[in-house]
């Protein structure tokens, strides 16, 4: 799933050399996996760290632990060490960080923020507008708003015509939606 060339495990060899914790390893999740801004991490993982669900791989040298939530989100990641001027720099690509291969069985999060991003946000930019997942509470997906949309006089008919529609529609195990944006902010309303 992630693959760690050869340069990138001797260079992350010799930084956790550096370290006070000789058992220390790494551990490589996604923060805010599925959405625009998912980011990809690669952080040190001491001994005790790592979470109960977390997939230990052993390499010669060191220990990663891949983040269980964050796996169909690193499907094709690479983490390379390219040698510069500079000395070098470790990179990591992962593909689907954002918008992940997801599936029947993928949690209803993530088949959620699909949904949301890939034909919901898409249509919505065109006003300059978003929406994301703030969580699902009893099988209601809580969505807040963002640029155009926070604030707008149309923000209800987009939210049951539009987003709640499709959503419905594409996760019939949703019971409905909720909008928890702050609307009375509207200096960015594409409709006041």
């Amino acid at each position: 799933m992630v693959e760690i060339t050869e340069s990138a495990q001797k260079y992350l060899i010799e930084l956790l050399a550096k370290q006070d914790d000789k058992d220390i390893g790494i551990r490589i999740f996604i923060a805010d996996p599925g959405t625009p801004t998912a980011e990809t991490c690669i952080a040190y993982c001491r001994p005790g760290e790592e979470q109960a669900e977390d997939e230990r791989i052993e390499y010669e040298g060191f220990t990663a632990w891949i983040d269980d939530r964050s796996k169909p989100f690193l499907v094709d990641a690479l983490v390379d060490y390219a040698e510069d001027r500079m000395g070098g720099q470790l990179t990591i690509k992962a593909p689907n960080s954002k918008v992940p291969q997801v599936s029947e069985d993928s949690p209803i999060e993530d088949r959620i923020n699909y949904v949301l991003h890939s034909q919901i946000n898409p249509g919505l930019a065109s006003h300059g507008g978003m929406v994301n997942l703030v969580e699902v509470v009893e099988e209601v997906a809580v969505l807040q708003f963002g640029g155009g949309c926070q604030g707008c006089g149309m923000v209800d008919m987009t939210l049951k015509d539009g987003v709640e529609k499709t959503l419905m529609e594409q996760l019939p195990q949703l019971k409905g939606v909720r909008d928890v944006t702050d609307h009375t902010v509207t200096e960015n309303a594409y409709f006041k």
